[in-house]
């Protein structure tokens, strides 16, 4: 970790459809760092995720990603320049259920995937040996993995074209409980291995464990941030 900040929140409130806003009074995250945040539902995660990638503005307060204010962004052009260094990892991207693994996970190198072409086939099967997908898998339909294997084709996805940053929104809300430490333990290999820094938003401490370096609790009436202490955590 080289104590550069990647991201930066300062008094942030955003108001959405809940009873109070998210509210972050402080956080920041260095350069290949992992951590995750708990304490925060589902719609307030997509919130969340919105505001880290400028998607969104806060109402007060400010956010900083890669030394930059999100506000600063001049332009759509200029944004949607800047999400080539995120990653998202989330249930509600577009997967073709009908489509082969192969071709889900070819589709961030090629835009013709019938048939995938050679070279990209080579990167597809790397991709997945790197994010615990067998091989054997990918001839498959995405329609008819389980979840287990569902999100890792996600994450796959999501770090195929080395982001910077890798948000992940609840990634395990599908998973069963004995697949969820496994998961964040795959998450953190790919993180160290690619140089990625990770913001997850999660209730799962189980995968936060294996996954983060540090886990944040919300108090979110004020917007505090806690560490979670290691003896919390259910096995």
């Amino acid at each position: 970790m080289t104590g550069e900040s990647i991201v930066e929140m300062h008094g942030v409130v955003k108001s959405f459809n809940a009873l109070r806003p998210l509210r972050i009074a402080e956080l920041t995250i260095t350069a290949g760092s992992r951590v995750a945040l708990s304490g925060i539902d589902a719609p307030g995660a997509e919130v969340m995720l919105n505001l880290v990638t400028g998607a969104s503005l806060p109402d007060e307060g400010e956010v900083r990603v890669f030394g930059r204010s999100t506000a600063a962004v001049s332009d759509g052009d200029e944004w949607l320049a800047s999400l080539d260094r995120f990653g998202i990892v989330s249930e509600r991207a577009v997967m073709l259920e009908g489509a082969t693994l192969t071709q889900n996970l070819a589709l961030p190198f090629a835009l013709d995937i019938d048939p995938v072409p050679a070279e990209t086939i080579a990167r597809v099967e790397m991709l997945a040996d790197d994010c615990g997908i067998g091989r054997e898998l990918l001839s498959g339909r995405a329609g008819d993995v389980p979840a287990a294997v569902r999100s890792r084709v996600h994450l796959a996805r999501a770090v195929a074209l080395g982001p910077t940053l890798l948000l992940l929104e609840h990634p395990t809300a599908a998973l069963a409980e004995g697949e969820r430490r496994a998961f964040g333990s795959i998450v953190g290999r790919v993180c160290d291995a690619r140089g990625i820094t990770m913001l997850a938003v999660t209730q799962d401490l189980a995968f936060a464990s294996a996954a983060a370096h540090e886990t944040l609790s919300l108090n979110a009436a004020t917007g505090r941030l806690s560490p979670v202490r290691r003896s919390w955590w259910r096995r």
